[in-house]
């Protein structure tokens, strides 16, 4: 489906992938079944605009996997590889789009935008927020450059960085617990009020550049655990993690980075066997701080983990799967490597260029003139 407003000025391609905002009623519940076409029919379009749709493929963001991540990553690829795209716009669910987001922004080395959005009301019902927020996801594509990666979401915009779902229901759904929004988008309006920081994009990986969309389970990829530590917690689970084939594991601590000796003990041999282990922590906001020892973060670092800084779980997840997945950093490459790099995605961001200023998206010679 190709629809256009105004002589297509912007070109912006979305790609489905399912959600509730493309969620119908199955009798006992909702499922996404409805096509990119069918959503985008919903949504009217930001004046100078032409927007094509791409049907990658169509799940509950529950049920995504890193394989499907990966198809995403690739197809994101070659859509910018045509020069006439202006933007992408991604539709998914809110379950996983957070991992979603990080994977692509961590790979993302274009100046032209990908930006995320979904629905918390299903498809077709009559307070749904999906065709707005979809309007809203082509406005900032179709008006800004070099940002990276961005979440679109109840008229603010989030870079993809620590950006994550703070709400099960409600409509504002997502935000940075640890820093403030991006922008906004209103009034024929996209107001960006800062910079985003990000760590110097990785190439695309080898998996994603053989990832098929049609066979998303089918790619081999490295095991990455989460372990989440609590009152009476002990090894158990995470040296499950390890003796499961685990490559990396996400340690969810209390409090700055805080778990156990014991718990410090498993990190320190799962570290000499080769895995790669990152603290975070279950605290919504704030970084994480080596203050304690007695299994606190003094003791997980001296074992060899790396601290997440303000990441939380998913996106930690996320930042050690594209570790693993860079090329030279496998059990069979260099893991001083391997570690450096997942330091660097996990603390090293570095600010970006100037961005596009505040401005109308409804004016195409505006826009123009701006990128």
């Amino acid at each position: 489906m190709k629809r256009t407003n105004d002589g297509g000025a912007r070109r912006i391609v979305v790609i489905s992938t399912g959600g509730t905002i493309a969620s119908r009623w199955q009798g006992t519940g909702y499922a996404a079944d409805a096509s990119g076409d069918d959503v985008l029919a919903t949504a009217p379009l930001p004046e100078g605009v032409t927007v094509e749709v791409v049907d990658l493929f169509n799940v509950n963001s529950s049920r995504m996997t890193s394989a499907h991540q990966l198809a995403l990553l690739r197809t994101v690829h070659e859509t910018f590889a045509d020069p006439g795209v202006d933007g992408i716009v991604v539709t998914h669910g809110t379950d996983t789009l957070e991992e979603t987001a990080f994977l692509l922004d961590l790979h993302h080395a274009d100046s032209r935008p990908v930006v995320l959005t979904g629905a918390q009301r299903p498809f077709g019902t009559g307070d749904g927020d999906g065709p707005g927020n979809l309007y809203d996801a082509l406005q900032v594509a179709a008006s800004v450059r070099d940002l990276g990666v961005l979440v679109v979401f109840d008229g603010r915009v989030h870079a993809a960085r620590g950006t994550v779902k703070t709400q099960t229901l409600a409509a504002d759904a997502f935000s940075d617990p640890s820093a403030e929004r991006l922008g906004r988008v209103g009034f024929s309006r996209v107001d960006i009020e800062r910079q985003p920081e990000r760590p110097a994009p990785l190439p695309l990986p080898a998996a994603a550049r053989t990832a098929a969309p049609g066979a998303a389970d089918a790619v081999p990829l490295p095991r990455v655990d989460i372990i989440t530590h609590h009152s009476d917690g002990d090894p158990f689970l995470l040296n499950a993690a390890v003796s499961a084939g685990a490559r990396g594991i996400v340690l969810v601590a209390t409090g700055a980075g805080n778990a156990t000796p014991e718990i410090a003990a498993a990190v320190a041999e799962a570290v000499a066997r080769g895995v790669l282990v990152a603290v975070t922590t279950r605290v919504p906001a704030g970084p994480l701080a080596e203050i304690y020892t007695g299994g606190g973060a003094v003791d997980l670092v001296a074992a060899g983990a790396l601290l997440t800084g303000t990441l939380r779980a998913g996106q930690a997840r996320i930042a050690l799967l594209s570790t693993l997945l860079a090329e030279g950093t496998t059990a069979a490459g260099d893991p001083a490597r391997g570690t450096a790099l997942l330091r660097r995605l996990l603390e090293g961001p570095v600010r970006a260029e100037p961005v596009l200023a505040t401005g109308h998206s409804r004016s195409a010679s505006a826009v123009a003139a701006r990128a």
